[in-house]
């Protein structure tokens, strides 16, 4: 009986301790208060991803600053960041971007991808412009990569497959432990290099991202209907035997042609009052 009563206190103080850890590591995404789960300090997240985004642009023939579509880049970068850091600051929500240093660059790559890393660190390739062809396609792309960013969905695919792969280890013990491998998580979970699309974020990210990213466009002044005439130009691209990177990993393009027109009226109301 002893034995019985022990053993139900273990499971009762290691189901309390579950739950004390699943709460304290719980927050809610702006915008769509979507309760989330990320066990990873953000701050060695934002550290990892300023190491590895400058391996990124060493190893790879980046475009200089004197290039229009870098220039483009950053100006719609600077202007949907400088407009979703305001409203995180008035809403009170300010530091989920506190310890970002936004940086935005583009990579000579035939790709059709972008991608963000943690701290605001956000890479476009060349492969994907005939596909924006103006700042209003730069924004629908880049607004769903702040929105990745700003909603820490990286933190929440890097938790569940550090878990995975390497135990419930946290980040520090996983970097000293197997480095290698907690490296090669952290890129393929951003997207990044070779191993691009292995960890693809979930479709309820994706989907997020886009509603989120139609939110920040429409504040910092851009139509979210472009979202729409992206989507179409995609779906455009994709009809080769191999679909674009940047659409390989995400859910299809007439879904998302759907929901954006779906979402359209709730993102004008953002539009509307610049």
């Amino acid at each position: 009986m002893a034995n019985l009563n022990k053993i139900k206190f273990l499971s009762l103080f290691i189901l309390t301790l579950t739950v004390i850890l699943v709460m304290g590591s719980c927050s809610s995404v702006p915008l769509t208060g979507r309760r989330q789960m990320s066990f990873l300090p953000e701050g060695m997240l934002v550290n990892m991803a300023l190491t590895n985004y400058q391996e990124f642009i060493t190893a790879n023939p980046t475009l200089p600053a004197s290039d229009q579509r870098v220039q483009a880049v950053r100006r719609v970068g600077n202007r949907i960041s400088k407009a979703v850091n305001q409203y995180l600051t008035e809403s009170g929500e300010g530091d989920r971007v506190s310890n970002f240093q936004w940086e935005f660059n583009v990579v000579h790559d035939e790709s059709v991808n972008a991608w963000a890393m943690p701290g605001g660190k956000i890479m476009f390739y060349t492969g994907i412009f005939p596909v924006t062809q103006n700042d209003e396609g730069i924004a629908v792309v880049m607004a769903h990569e702040i929105a990745h960013a700003v909603a820490k969905h990286g933190n929440e695919r890097m938790s569940q497959q550090l878990l995975l792969t390497l135990g419930a280890v946290s980040l520090d013990a996983a970097m000293s432990q197997r480095p290698e491998a907690t490296r090669d998580i952290f890129l393929m979970t951003y997207g990044v290099g070779s191993q691009l699309g292995t960890l693809a974020y979930s479709r309820k990210h994706e989907y997020e991202a886009d509603k989120l990213g139609m939110i920040f466009m429409a504040m910092a002044g851009y139509n979210p209907a472009g979202t729409v005439t992206f989507w179409e130009r995609m779906q455009t691209s994709a009809t080769g035997a191999e679909p674009p990177q940047f659409l390989s990993t995400h859910p299809s393009s007439s879904a998302r042609i759907k929901a954006a027109r779906d979402f359209i009226p709730e993102a004008m109301s953002y539009y509307s009052s610049q």
